[in-house]
């Protein structure tokens, strides 16, 4: 059958659009899959996760000591927690809980700073009211705030290890699931600076 005017007929252009939305059916849940910032749009800070927040105002470490941690610089609050195993002294003991409790409190100040600073990011383009200068004084105190937090659980890292004989080092490296240890920090040309 053919129409006077060289259009397909009618019955092909249903099987074709039959085929098409098949086919974009079929590529739906790929190409939701390839959206990772999908739902995002509802965080009330957009680069935060609710659950990031939350780690972030209790003073948790948020990963911004893994260079230390990963290369022999014990943290805090794991060595506590390691105490018995590394059969820590009853002064060892209190110095790291007072290292430990400095940093907690340190790091949930910066730590509301840097939500803060966020916040004002994310509130800035909601509004509509983003500009070069108000992005680039916002984006300064957000940096500011996140080096400052990070500085925080770094030196407690750095305060703690040399608090820690080498054998204490080497356990704490195999009790934490570090490859073959990293108790080295602090030693002539292997320490890890």
């Amino acid at each position: 059958m053919s129409t006077c005017n060289g259009t397909r007929p009618f019955g092909a252009l249903r099987l074709t659009l039959r085929a098409l939305l098949g086919s974009l059916m079929l590529a739906a849940p790929a190409w939701a899959e390839q959206q990772p910032y999908a739902g995002f749009e509802a965080r009330e800070i957009a680069s935060l996760s609710a659950e990031d927040q939350r780690a972030i105002l209790a003073g948790e470490g948020w990963g911004l000591a893994l260079p230390a941690e990963l290369n022999g610089y014990p943290g805090p609050l794991h060595v506590l927690e390691l105490a018995d195993a590394l059969d820590l002294t009853d002064a060892q003991r209190a110095e790291v809980q007072a290292i430990y409790d400095a940093m907690k409190a340190d790091a949930q100040k910066a730590g509301r700073a840097y939500v803060e600073a966020e916040a004002m990011v994310s509130h800035m383009f909601a509004a509509g009211h983003a500009d070069p200068q108000r992005l680039e004084m916002m984006l300064q105190q957000s940096a500011s705030a996140l080096a400052e937090l990070r500085a925080v659980h770094l030196a407690a890292h750095l305060a703690v290890t040399p608090m820690l004989s080498d054998a204490q080092k080497e356990i704490y490296a195999q009790m934490r699931g570090y490859d073959g240890g990293h108790g080295n920090a602090g030693h002539g040309s292997h320490a890890h600076h």
